[in-house]
């Protein structure tokens, strides 16, 4: 069965959301949060679909999809104007939320919501900041209601973050991470916590990132040539605790002791884990078990893989070894 999509919001979210799921072969309806006169939406609804086919022939220049192709794709996605979009609701099987960031806001558009979808209907939010369990009591029936928080750009990052309230009932959970991966999303299931996974981690990156231009550490070019062809190279292929058990934990709690005391911070202090992995033995490949379990691999394979993918990044960005 192939699944009518809603999007209440029409900004960029909803937009890219829009791409992501008419590329896949489903119908979108890109639905006006705010209400406008006939002429207001009809510019609304022309720099929508502007915007839209302007991704899609950007995304055929890239090869994903032929340019004839463009036009079948755009047609799927519909706009709706906030007076006229109760039959676009009634009739969409999964909705997705993606009105501005105010308790507000996202109460207004999920009150519109719960007047007009099917009971059976997927609710979700997609959020960056609030969490999951502080807006599903806006939904008329919480156990439809999740967050997915998507990464811009929606139409091309794999990741969504999936976050449950207390109230969603598993199957629903389930049902939406089905989708997603039928669309060629990578979704992952974390719980209601302020920053969910990638912008938690972020927020610190950039914060330190930023901290050590203030400090004079280096430029900011010269940082972001460290956290592209270093950082960045090395954690699109491994894992962050996969790269601690590649390593071994013994490294990060001993690296974690030294720079607390050299920069009198304790943002640097290991978390309880780190010790408790060390006073138990589990430092990663070396012990067969870290964050991660490696009994019975094939270790030498494993890194082998691994190994090649750091090749083939190489490669994608022309930073191969020079040979003499």
């Amino acid at each position: 069965m192939i699944e009518i999509i809603a999007s209440v919001g029409a900004g960029r979210m909803g937009r890219g959301i829009a791409i992501a799921f008419a590329y896949a072969g489903h119908d979108v309806h890109l639905i006006d949060a705010k209400p406008r006169d006939a002429a207001g939406f009809a510019a609304l609804n022309q720099a929508a679909l502007n915007e839209i086919r302007a991704t899609l022939t950007m995304l055929a220049g890239f090869g994903l999809l032929d340019v004839p192709d463009v036009d079948a794709v755009v047609a799927r996605v519909t706009c709706h104007s906030l007076e006229a979009c109760a039959g676009a609701l009634a009739a969409a099987d999964v909705i997705f939320e993606g009105v501005p960031e105010t308790l507000e806001a996202k109460e207004a558009a999920f009150r519109l919501v719960s007047a007009h979808a099917q009971p059976r209907a997927i609710v979700a939010s997609t959020t960056s900041t609030i969490l999951s369990n502080d807006l599903q009591g806006f939904v008329d029936t919480p156990a439809r209601f999740l967050n997915a928080h998507w990464l811009n750009p929606a139409f091309l990052v794999p990741l969504v973050e999936l976050s449950p309230g207390d109230a969603t009932d598993p199957q629903v959970t389930d049902r939406l991470k089905t989708l997603l991966e039928g669309i060629g999303k990578v979704p992952v299931v974390c719980a209601a916590s302020p920053g969910y996974i990638v912008p938690r981690i972020q927020a610190l990156a950039m914060n330190e990132a930023a901290r050590m231009v203030e400090e004079g550490v280096a430029s900011a070019e010269d940082i972001d040539k460290a956290t592209t062809y270093g950082f960045g190279f090395r954690f699109a292929i491994l894992g962050l605790l996969e790269f601690i058990d590649w390593g071994g934990g013994d490294i990060l709690y001993y690296a974690s002791r030294y720079m607390s005391g050299a920069m009198q911070s304790d943002r640097f202090a290991a978390p309880q884990i780190i010790e408790d992995n060390m006073a138990a033995g589990r430092t990663g490949l070396r012990d067969g078990q870290g964050f991660l379990n490696y009994d019975g691999m094939d270790v030498p394979a494993y890194q082998r893989q691994r190994l090649g993918q750091f090749v083939a990044m190489l490669r994608h960005l022309d930073k191969l070894p020079v040979r003499g």
